[in-house]
């Protein structure tokens, strides 16, 4: 139950930004347009848009963070397996196995040398240039984010010694398109 959460979570906070970011920087293209037109130039000139660009910075790198987690826990995540396959299943599930935990070892690492960082950044004063953020909350998201993908390495891990499956994303499956004989361009037939 509580994972489920965690999933959904993640999901709504890599969809939150994503639409967020795609939201602001719309408006702010509009506005940039809209303020070269006479008429509007005195009702629009006065609004500044000078901070989107750093939000949209600052959300892109959170949804990095987050969505990395996300594709370690589908299958998604970069990976390169040609030759893991090729070996023999004893092999297979050894490499697979150190590759996972080299995963886990390596985001812990960086997750807790970003909360250190984070830490010592929430005793200064120190705010980002243009919305005045404090520079800790930006640099949140490295121990977040690796903490997150260290816990979906190390569950990857638990799931593939229980069961001997790896999560895999079907690039072709669609969520919410059914297919069947009679719809042959769903099955990609057509």
């Amino acid at each position: 139950m509580s994972l489920r959460i965690l999933d959904r979570l993640e999901e709504i906070i890599i969809a939150g930004l994503m639409g967020a970011a795609t939201v602001i920087t719309f408006i702010t293209v509009v506005h940039r347009f809209l303020v070269s037109v006479p008429a509007l130039y005195p009702y629009l000139f006065g609004i500044n848009f000078g901070w989107s660009q750093e939000l949209c910075i600052y959300m892109f790198i959170w949804m990095a963070k987050f969505g990395a987690a996300y594709g370690v826990r589908t299958g998604i995540h970069v990976g390169v397996d040609v030759l893991i396959n090729r070996l023999n299943d004893r092999w297979r599930k050894g490499v697979i196995l150190f590759g996972l935990a080299g995963g886990a070892l390596f985001t812990a690492i960086v997750g807790t040398m970003g909360a250190k960082f984070v830490i010592e950044l929430m005793g200064t004063d120190q705010v980002s240039p243009d919305l005045e953020l404090p520079s800790w909350l930006v640099y949140a998201c490295i121990p977040l984010g690796s903490y997150l993908m260290c816990f979906r390495f190390l569950q990857v891990m638990w799931a593939y010694i229980r069961t001997g499956e790896l999560p895999h994303h079907d690039a072709s499956h669609v969520d919410g398109i059914e297919t069947s004989e009679k719809a042959p361009i769903a099955l990609g037939e057509a």
